[in-house]
This record gives structure tokens, sequence and C-alpha cells, in this order.
């Protein structure tokens, strides 16, 4: 059964500067047990919401299997942590996750490439381990709430 596992609203950036700086202080409450996501503007609350920059790109999800032992949102700076779809597989298509309130489709648009801030918050070799499966950038098409806990998951085109 495939399930959110984290979920991570964070208003500030924190990977400023040099990653030999280290990253910047986390906002209290980045890990949250739901999210109001809104179509084409993104994740209510986080650092991307309605950015124009961002707007094809506003949301993350990353798969638990992908990542190093320990490691989770707070680390790799993505959205959603689900456990039991390859997401890695899903560019250009439409996953569709839905954790009780109703579905809210994501248009996959991109991969999530990792970068080198990864040797500094998982640790040296982060950034090569998740090389091809650092997750997705999606654009959302509907409103919604998603929670933690179990998920149903769709796949549309």
């Amino acid at each position: 059964m495939s399930e959110i596992v984290q979920l991570l609203v964070s208003p500030v950036h924190r990977f400023i500067g040099r990653p030999a700086d280290g990253p910047a202080p986390a906002a209290p409450g980045e890990l949250v047990e739901q999210v109001r996501i809104r179509a084409g503007l993104g994740i209510v609350g986080d650092r991307y919401f309605g950015k124009p920059a961002h707007r094809d790109a506003s949301l993350t999800v990353i798969a638990q299997e992908s990542l190093p032992a320990g490691a989770d949102l707070v680390q790799v700076r993505r959205n959603i942590l689900v456990r039991g779809i390859a997401v890695d597989e899903l560019v250009g298509s439409v996953l569709v996750l839905d954790s009780g309130d109703g579905p809210v489709r994501l248009r996959v648009r991109r991969p999530a490439n990792p970068c080198a801030w990864m040797d500094v918050t998982i640790g040296p070799g982060g950034w090569r381990a998740l090389r091809g499966k650092g997750g997705i950038r999606c654009t959302p098409l509907d409103d919604g709430t998603l929670r933690v806990g179990p998920v149903r998951v769709a796949i549309g085109t």
C-alpha cells in the first residue's frame, strides 16, 4: 500500500550561499501532518507558493525508497515524501493522490535533480546517491488537501 510519509512546508530558503557554509536554520514547524494545495500556485505557506518562476514546478515529490538511510524531507527540501510510488518514472504524466479528502492531480513537469547541498545535509556521497532519483517537480492541477498516511494513487496522462 502506498502512503504519504512526510510533508514539508517551508516559508524560507535554507540553501543559500555556498554548501561549505552550511544551510540556514530550519523554520519551526516545517514538517506538518497536512498541506493545503492550490491549483497552479503550489502549497499554501511554502517558499515557492505563487512565485511566477516556479509555477510549473511549485511542488516536489520524492520516494522514500530513493533516500539514503536516515534522510528525510528536512535534508532534501522536497515537499512530499511517499512510499510505494516510483515517482522518478512519472515525468510527463499526471500523478493523482487522494489521502481521504478527494483527489489532487499533479502534472509531473521534470525531475527534481539533487545538488551539491546533499553532500552537506545528508553527508558525503548524498548528491551522488540521489542522482537520477531526486524526485519530481510538479504543477498542481486541483485545489485540495493531502495528509500523512495511506494514499490512493492513480497515474494519468
